[in-house]
């Protein structure tokens, strides 16, 4: 199937409108954002629908987008039977970003969603184990966030090198 056809059937099941990024040529493929309401729904539905069939999640990650004041969370599906690809969006409120959890749909999901929450500040709801994976329980903040500030140190371990090689 084309994407254009991946993202009309998943908008004629889900009973929606889906908005849609064409693929430029060379910079990047295209994609479908389903409404956060809808994320769990749309992830089930690309896997169980026999004719989509998308079996594998080929990668997951979040992007923070202050701007809109929004954080998307990006799936890269794979279906191994059908030999087609497909990215699915959604955008969450930056204030209180939450999700349902995917991990279900896709158990390597679990991984990916602990690091979106470590990193980002992501609340995936229903998620089995949601804790830190990179960074130690007490770290304040999100550094994938772009208005992340590195504290200078943690527990008195300097968190930036020094300039220009310089020793201290």
């Amino acid at each position: 199937m084309t994407p254009e056809e991946i993202r009309d059937r998943l908008a004629e099941s889900l009973g929606i409108e889906l908005e849609w990024q064409e693929g430029a040529k060379g910079t990047g493929d295209a994609f479908a954002v389903v409404p956060a309401a809808q994320w769990k729904q749309a992830c089930f539905l690309a896997r169980d629908s026999e004719d989509l069939a998308f079996d594998f999640l080929r990668s997951f990650c979040g992007t923070d987008r202050p701007e809109e004041e929004k954080i998307e969370l990006v799936a890269h599906l794979f279906s191994y039977q059908k030999r087609h690809a497909f990215v699915l969006k959604t955008k969450l409120d930056r204030a209180n970003p939450e999700a349902d959890t995917v991990s279900g749909v896709w158990p390597a999901a679990n991984w990916y969603e602990r690091e979106c929450y470590d990193l980002l500040g992501v609340n995936f709801l229903g998620h089995e184990d949601l804790r830190r994976i990179m960074l130690p329980d007490d770290w304040q903040g999100h550094p994938l966030r772009k208005d992340y500030k590195d504290p200078p140190d943690y527990r008195g371990i300097p968190t930036q090198r020094p300039k220009d090689g310089a020793s201290e």
